[in-house]
């Protein structure tokens, strides 16, 4: 059983009362709970967002079964995650160095202490 590690970012609007109900939604329990399922029914075996300031950072582990082209096929047919991805947009804008309107560009690892002789 391998795990593929990604990491995401993305920019939240520079407004702390915005910032402090994004955490909000974000606490246990928070997301929906179809939400949540569809996320682990998609093989992610783990995710985990930080955040600093507006910026926020996501670790996502993914198992061997995960398939973004069927992801994205089924987030668009799920009522419950397409209404958490339309309101979680609301809180969110394009990094500087993205295309516009895009939310969680992946990030490309430029260091590994496990590469390290």
């Amino acid at each position: 059983m391998t795990t593929t590690r990604k990491c995401f970012a993305v920019d939240l609007h520079d407004d702390p009362e915005r910032v402090a109900l994004y955490r909000h939604w974000h606490r246990a329990s928070g997301p929906p709970a179809a939400v949540t399922a569809a996320i682990r029914a998609d093989d992610i075996r783990e995710l985990e967002i930080y955040l600093i300031g507006n910026r926020m950072f996501m670790i996502m582990e993914q198992g061997d079964r995960f398939d973004p082209a069927a992801k994205v096929e089924r987030d668009a047919a799920n009522e419950d995650v397409k209404a958490w991805d339309a309101l979680m947009r609301t809180f969110q804008k394009t990094l500087p160095c993205g295309p516009e309107g895009s939310t969680w560009l992946e990030m490309e690892r430029i260091y590994s202490l496990a590469e390290q002789p």
